[in-house]
């Protein structure tokens, strides 16, 4: 087990009045605890100074909420600030159990309802429609558009940010796997994409413990081996995740197969539980670059749960040097309750704990 938290400021302060409420979400099976009130003041003027303020000053608040006994390895969460874009509605900022994402798919979609069913974006409830809600994150601002029905909203449809393959047929020495080939893209943030054939795994019958260690392992020798840069922002220049698919990568006009994934992601390593907003959209990205894609097209990805987005490019673009693409994903979200957390001062575990 991890070594045990270090006294916390919440200690120091003897702080008894302590208190974060939340709503919990989970999309096609990931979670996310979306953190409503009781955070304290950030400061910053844009979301990438907010979220390095919050790194840096507020982080004992991520680990008290995303890890043990409060949270899990693989929780997430999302923290509402002000937004500094003039389009957008709302603004997050996205954590989980080794740190903060830039951007996160499953979030987005769970943020689309939470907006439209908490008044944070006013619609006629009386109508049916697709309502727009726009969320900045940190990677750049992003279009949700939200299905409501006499007034209940439903599933979820974003569009990403530009979208691009990084680098394909890449290859690595590995310890476990020999010389891989893997594909880099980026959705928001970089994932390496490795077929689970070059692994000689099953992405459907291996367990998950086989498929995180080599996710783990070829994570690694990505951040040792490759440097990525993104072309417009420096702070969204690194490898987030690896995600091991079965390899079936061609679109068919005949047979739209269903295509199953894994990812693993994050500093401390997290297994997403949705097939991975952010995952899909560059992966979508990589298809396309490499005209297994085209525009329009759509594709149904699978997650280890059986859980399921479905996703397409809908537009061509650029990011900087890169042809990029705008990608679809559409997924559901659900409701699972609201919380409130809280600290006493005898707590060894204010800050949490990872079992590794």
């Amino acid at each position: 087990m991890a070594a045990q938290a270090k006294r916390s400021r919440l200690e120091v302060d003897k702080n008894d009045s302590f208190e974060i409420t939340t709503v919990e979400m989970h999309t096609a099976g990931d979670p996310l605890r979306i953190i409503t009130s009781g955070y304290p003041e950030i400061k910053g003027e844009t979301i990438l100074a907010k979220r390095k303020y919050v790194t840096e000053n507020l982080d004992y608040i991520r680990k008290l909420l995303m890890r043990e006994p409060r949270g899990h390895t693989d929780m997430f969460g999302a923290l509402l600030v002000t937004p500094d874009h003039e389009q957008a509605d709302l603004a997050a900022l996205f954590m989980h159990n080794g740190g903060y994402s830039v951007m996160c798919g499953h979030a987005v979609i769970a943020l689309g309802r939470h907006a439209v069913d908490s008044g944070l974006v006013k619609i006629d409830t009386s109508t049916t429609s697709s309502v727009p809600v726009y969320i900045q994150c940190p990677c750049g601002l992003v279009k949700a558009m939200v299905d409501v029905t006499n007034g209940k909203s439903g599933k979820v449809k974003f569009t990403s940010v530009p979208a691009f393959a990084y680098a394909v047929d890449v290859k690595l020495p590995t310890k476990s796997y020999g010389e891989v080939t893997l594909d880099i893209g980026y959705g928001g943030t970089f994932y390496a994409f490795i077929s689970d054939k070059e692994l000689g795994l099953d992405v459907r019958k291996s367990s998950v413990s086989q498929l995180t260690s080599a996710a783990k392992e070829i994570l690694e020798i990505c951040r040792e081996k490759v440097t990525v840069n993104h072309p417009e922002e420096p702070d969204l220049a690194f490898m987030y995740g690896c995600i091991i698919t079965d390899g079936k990568d061609q679109f068919t006009k005949f047979q739209n197969e269903l295509t199953r994934e894994m990812c693993y992601y994050g500093k401390a390593g997290a297994v997403c539980r949705s097939p991975c907003g952010s995952g899909v959209t560059a992966r979508i990205a990589v298809q396309h670059h490499k005209r297994q894609i085209s525009l329009n097209q759509s594709r149904e990805f699978e997650s280890i749960t059986g859980s399921t987005f479905t996703a397409s490019p809908i537009q061509e673009t650029k990011c900087g040097e890169f042809l990029a693409v705008l990608v679809e994903v559409e997924g559901l979200a659900n409701y699972c309750g609201k919380a409130t957390f809280s600290v006493e001062e005898n707590d060894h575990f204010q800050e949490g704990f990872l079992v590794n």
